[in-house]
């Protein structure tokens, strides 16, 4: 038995059936072949060495008591001077053989053939002995062994290069190295001791080396194949100048991207927006809701007051129409306006009174009075008439805050805003008929309020919504028309007829549909242009220039008097004179001032009366 480790029997092998290395060759390094290798001996004739009864070979049981198997205690004898060393004996010193676990080196001599049927060196099995030359299983051909002391044979070069990896059992490569019969290395492992046989193995010591000097120690056919890890291969070095290029071009063309991208983008997003109209819903901020109630005495306080109660005339007649405002006097449907507004209806014309609320009504004229400019409509069937309330005009001062309401060019409901800018200012207006029955006087307010066409017959409010004035005339700068053929617009020059001597005359018209007017009893000279008002020398009608028991004439005024002062303020003119004395009511005492052949005389007379036209 071998023990479980390849070997064949013959000479060469050691105790325990191995294949000892052969001696150096040549000149060669001691033990080793012409290129550099350690040569395996051909196996020893079977006839020279029988194996023992106890597994060990004949030529090793007489090498001495450290084999294996050997007799303990004995002492070791070598078999020449080239004799090797055993495993567990003690290596000569002198040899230079290079020592390798478990194999042993003999004298060189021709190896006995081994015996027919022995053991095979790897499986262990029976076979035909290996021929001289022929390949051996475990290291290839085999070669004759040289007489003792001559040269080895040189061995040819293998044709490929030694196997880096000396990878078992194949040895050295070549193609003459067939592959041994795999044994399964549960049944026997690689070091050669059978499993399960623990007890075949002699007790005594045996001094192994490292197994790994053994190529059936590391060889393991079932094994996992070992896996080199993988490693990353050294960075190339690049291009300064390409690696810049190549950044440049990613950028160029990732800005390029990015551009197409953005362009799409925001043309969808704009046509969403054209279609839908945003994003969503614009909210800008603004201030919250608020009462709508104001200071009575604003702007504001004052119209929201004085609205309802003012009114829009329409009228028609003789192929004339007009536009014009007017507000309520009371709860009977009285309407006070100008005579100018009403002038175009005639006897069978037509007046529409439309309200601020939007209704409307027919209304007819109660009286009118040319001289005052003043005419009162009525309008019936109409409820809930709110009249606006009057104010008083002799309070009134240049500065004072006014409100000016109408319909200027039709434009119903129109406020606007200014100061009184003058007061007792004379002025008259009318005279399209030509005989002068037309023309009015007025002692008139006059503001810088925007009064227009169309604002004629509204109300003047001062402070506190109170009525102080009828609009009734205004200064254009071009003569009163404008480039379209109408009524020019308001430069800032609007009179008002004062309420007090509105007020009057509506009384009087509502009462008798006529107006008394204040008379002194003389005729004037119009065509005076000295500074004052003189006495015409003969009268209109071909009578006296003073009317004979008339105030004038019972204060003593005669022809060619010159009147230069009515209560103390100056008069300049004729048609002054009249404005001033329009302004009172007839009853009225005046202290007029008179110039007479270069003397001043002061004369006090009570107004007459005369009716109105």
């Amino acid at each position: 038995m071998n023990e479980g480790k390849p070997g064949t029997p013959g000479a060469s092998e050691g105790p325990d059936g191995d294949f000892e290395l052969a001696r150096p060759n040549g000149t060669g390094s001691p033990g080793t072949g012409p290129d550099g290798d350690y040569e395996l001996r051909r196996p020893l004739d079977a006839a020279a060495a029988p194996s023992s009864t106890d597994g060990t070979s004949g030529a090793g049981a007489a090498a001495g008591p450290g084999l294996l198997g050997g007799t303990p205690g004995a002492e070791p004898t070598p078999a020449g001077p080239d004799a090797g060393t055993t495993i567990g004996g003690t290596r000569p010193a002198d040899t230079g053989a290079e020592h390798i676990t478990g194999v042993e080196t003999v004298e060189h001599g021709a190896p006995a053939a081994p015996v027919s049927g022995a053991e095979s060196p790897v499986s262990g099995r029976s076979g035909p002995a290996p021929v001289p030359g022929a390949e051996s299983p475990v290291s290839g051909p085999t070669h004759p062994a040289p007489a003792h002391g001559a040269h080895a044979p040189a061995r040819p070069r293998p044709l490929h290069d030694p196997d880096p990896y000396s990878t078992p059992p194949y040895g050295e490569p070549g193609p003459w190295a067939p592959a041994p019969p795999v044994q399964h290395p549960a049944a026997t492992p690689a070091h050669g001791v059978a499993v399960g046989a623990p007890e075949a193995v002699s007790a005594a010591p045996v001094a192994q080396e490292a197994p790994a000097a053994d190529p059936w120690a590391r060889y393991d056919p079932w094994a996992a194949p070992a896996v080199a890890p993988l490693q990353q291969a050294d960075p190339v070095e690049e291009d300064v100048k390409r690696r810049r290029g190549r950044r440049r071009r990613t950028l160029i063309g990732g800005a390029l991207i990015i551009a197409l991208v953005s362009g799409v983008a925001g043309g969808v997003v704009g046509v969403q927006l054209e279609r839908s109209g945003g994003i969503g819903a614009v909210e800008l901020p603004q201030a919250g809701v608020e009462a709508p109630d104001r200071d009575p005495d604003s702007v504001a306080g004052i119209a929201a007051q004085a609205l309802p109660s003012v009114v829009t005339l329409h009228v028609s007649g003789g192929g004339r129409a007009g536009t014009g405002t007017g507000f309520v006097l009371d709860d009977r449907g009285h309407i006070l306006t100008n005579d100018h507004v009403v002038g175009p209806a005639g006897e069978n014309g037509d007046i529409t009174v439309t309200f601020h609320s939007g209704d409307t009504a027919e209304a007819t004229v109660v009286g009118r009075d040319s001289g005052y400019d003043l005419a009162v409509v009525r309008v019936k069937g109409v409820r809930g008439l709110t009249p606006l309330p009057l104010g008083n005009s002799d309070n009134v001062q240049v500065g004072d805050p006014v409100v000016a309401i109408g319909a200027p060019f039709d434009l119903a409901g129109t406020v606007t805003s200014g100061i009184i800018s003058a007061r007792e200012r004379p002025i008259t207006a009318g005279g399209e008929k030509g005989d002068g029955s037309d023309v009015s006087y007025v002692d008139a307010l006059q503001t810088d309020a925007p009064i227009n066409p169309g604002n004629s017959g509204g109300p003047l409010l001062d402070g506190k919504g109170r009525v102080i004035g009828i609009n009734s005339a205004i200064r254009s700068a071009d003569g009163g028309l404008d480039p379209e053929g109408g009524q020019s617009g308001s430069i800032g020059l609007g009179f008002a007829i004062p309420i007090n001597q509105g007020k009057r005359v509506a009384e009087e018209l509502i009462e008798t549909g006529k107006a008394t007017h204040p008379v002194i009893g003389i005729t004037l000279d119009m065509e005076y242009s000295g500074d004052g008002a003189r006495v015409a020398a003969e009268g209109s009608d071909g009578g006296p220039p003073v009317s004979t028991g008339g105030p004038g004439a019972k204060a003593g005024i005669r022809p060619g008097d010159v009147i230069t002062e009515v209560d103390g303020r100056p008069v300049h003119s004729g048609e002054e004179l009249i404005v001033k004395t329009r302004a009172h009511r007839p009853g009225d005492r005046l202290e007029l001032t008179l110039e007479r052949d270069g003397e001043e005389r002061t004369v006090s007379l009570v107004l007459g009366s005369s009716g109105g036209g």
